[in-house]
């Protein structure tokens, strides 16, 4: 297949969605695809390697969100691009500019078109106006505009799922997690962890707790802060490492010093993707007291990575951390510390439980994400193909009858659910 993937974020961006893309892309190029970035600009982005299969629209920092960027330009451009490619499908994974673009070329070329929600946009009303403007039930409204005139929707989790039919969409859903490459989180060699230890000011007798992922409100690792003192007070060498950057570093770093935490409390700023695997082997445990998330991925790094996971009960999670079985949950804040404490005063069962929680995300490979994706395109362009009376090509219909038999089917996993949704009461 050609397949074209619109997306405002990609790499060299550091995100969850442009880990998911750039996981996809590769496992779909290494299944004998044709892929296609269509994506913005970056000033860091290295031209020379992604000639002939990136490319890139002139762009701006998107005004809520400067990390993040938004095409301005060029668009005319890409349009008759697309035309010369002759793309099976288009495959959108932003609700903005390169995501409005795609859903105009398939249009205009009568391409099927899948979109991927990745992100929960009411969980991020406090950028805007400090959520004085935008309320839930417009964001609703916004969602349905734009989603509905897709042939088919991914959601990354069930409450992704579940949001979008209170959206009010009823077309077809495909429950897809996202995959990893488990691989990347084997134990790295001792001199490595050494050398990050040093570089850090850790011990290696130092109980280290983690947290990995955007430095943001809605992540909640003001929590974490507000919890560690009494982790402190009982074990006095532990230590909190934040991995990641994001817009309210700074003032966590401040609030650190405030509760006397400065000593304990480390603060990396962003890692480059090749390394973070490296990271999770420091930690003695990974926390997370976010309810935010619509993928997971942190949470599956971890337990990859062989470490026990505290998180706080969410529905994006429910599938594959089990509270004492794969993980160790919390419902309030103020739980948080005994359950740090717990996991680290208790390491017999820490490791028993991050064995387990490790078996459970093995299903969660990069490998099986391509195949199952790879899939619904199959099954989207066949019935888009039939809907429009447009000539069917035999061979992505054998393909698609042999993974029938053959690949990680879509409805017999327990991890992938796919249905047309019906709005919930």
């Amino acid at each position: 297949m050609n397949i074209g993937i619109f997306t405002d974020t990609y790499s060299p961006q550091i995100s969850g969605v442009a880990t998911s893309i750039a996981t996809l892309e590769e496992e779909l190029r290494r299944r004998g695809h044709n892929v296609y970035i269509f994506t913005t600009t970056d000033p860091n982005a290295d031209r020379a390697s992604e000639e002939g299969r990136v490319f890139r629209l002139p762009s701006i920092p998107f005004v809520f969100f400067p990390e993040r960027r938004i095409a301005i330009a060029g668009m005319s451009k890409f349009i008759r691009l697309v035309g010369e490619l002759n793309l099976d499908i288009i495959h959108t994974h932003t609700e903005f500019s390169l995501g409005l673009l795609g859903k105009k070329i398939a249009k205009k070329y009568s391409i099927p078109i899948i979109h991927t929600y990745h992100t929960m946009y009411v969980d991020y009303l406090h950028y805007i106006a400090k959520g004085k403007i935008l309320k839930p039930n417009m964001v609703k409204r916004m969602t349905r505009s734009f989603c509905e005139s897709y042939q088919a929707l991914i959601a990354p989790t069930q409450k992704v799922r579940h949001h979008l039919e209170d959206c009010g969409l009823n077309k077809l859903i495909y429950t897809i997690p996202t995959g990893t490459d488990l691989h990347s989180f084997e134990r790295a060699d001792d001199e490595t962890l050494d050398a990050i230890r040093s570089e850090l000011g850790i011990s290696k007798e130092d109980p280290v707790i983690l947290s990995l992922g955007r430095v943001a409100y809605e992540k909640n690792i003001d929590a974490i802060l507000e919890a560690f003192p009494k982790v402190l007070q009982e074990i006095p060498n532990a230590k909190l490492v934040i991995v990641g950057d994001g817009p309210i570093k700074a003032e966590l770093e401040e609030k650190s010093v405030e509760l006397g935490l400065a000593d304990s409390v480390i603060f990396t700023g962003a890692v480059e993707w090749t390394k973070v695997g490296n990271y999770y082997q420091l930690g003695h445990l990974f926390v997370s007291a976010s309810t935010s998330e619509t993928q997971g991925l942190t949470y599956i790094e971890a337990m990859a990575s062989g470490l026990p996971v505290v998180a706080k009960r969410d529905e994006s999670i429910e599938d594959f951390l089990i509270d004492e079985k794969t993980g160790f949950l919390f419902d309030s804040d103020e739980e948080l510390a005994p359950r740090l404490l717990f996991v680290l005063k208790n390491p017999g069962r820490a490791k028993q439980i991050a064995q387990n929680g490790r078996s459970e995300v093995l299903c969660y490979s990069a490998e099986n994400f391509g195949k199952t994706v790879e899939a619904a395109y199959m099954e989207v362009i066949a019935t888009y193909q039939s809907t429009e009376r447009k000539p069917i090509d035999l061979k992505p219909t054998l393909l698609r009858s042999k993974m029938a038999s053959q690949v990680f089917s879509l409805t017999s996993n327990p991890h992938i659910r796919k249905g047309r949704s019906s709005r919930r009461d």
